[in-house]
């Protein structure tokens, strides 16, 4: 799934909703909106929030079916996809950038450090492949990562899927700082913004 398979996936979307007055407004996550912010590794299928009229949310969920099965394009979707995952997407609407229109159907992608809650959260090779490439292309703040992060963790139910993320970010930033950011780069000052953001103790201290 390349930038050509996904432009025509939702130019045919776009051809196929017609029903659904006021069009759809798509979140674009996962795999495919990291191939369009910047990662190498094609996706397999494409992940989305879709926005649009409650009242033409089955025919907006039809046209979606009816391209997914003509294009042959795998699709996960749903209203909200903060529901993915046992660590929030936080206000990932409010931080999603234009990416083009296609007729009635308007793709938004996910600001990195926002599509970057879902990587951190599942952290499988891909996905740090993923963020490695993607923070290094759109030169994303560190320090904004570690706040964002520990507020997703902040805001997010107690559950196994906590520790792992703190796991993870512990591990990422210890391993991958210095290669996204340079040979300056702390890897204890950014776990510690992230601890602080999150309102928890740092292990650490």
């Amino acid at each position: 799934m390349n930038k050509k398979n996904i432009d025509d996936f939702f130019s045919k979307l776009g051809q196929n909703s017609n029903k659904v007055k006021g069009g759809m407004k798509i979140f674009l996550t996962g795999c495919a909106a990291g191939n369009l912010l910047g990662g190498a590794r094609p996706s397999l299928d494409i992940d989305f929030a879709v926005r649009c009229d409650k009242k033409y949310f089955a025919d907006a969920q039809d046209a979606i079916e009816r391209t997914s099965a003509v294009s042959g394009v795998a699709v996960n979707f749903s209203e909200d996809i903060d529901r993915w995952s046992q660590i929030t997407f936080l206000d990932y609407k409010r931080h999603a950038i234009p990416y083009k229109r296609f007729g009635r159907v308007i793709v938004m992608l996910l600001e990195p450090a926002y599509w970057s809650i879902g990587k951190i959260a599942r952290y499988l090779d891909p996905d740090v492949d993923d963020l490695v490439r993607v923070f290094r292309k759109q030169r994303v703040p560190a320090l904004k990562l570690a706040k964002l992060w520990g507020k997703a963790l902040a805001k997010s139910p107690r559950s196994s899927a906590s520790f792992s993320f703190k796991t993870h970010v512990e591990h990422f930033f210890r391993t991958y700082g210095r290669v996204i950011w340079g040979s300056k780069f702390s890897p204890d000052r950014h776990i510690s913004v992230f601890y602080g953001a999150a309102g928890i103790d740092n292990p650490a201290k």
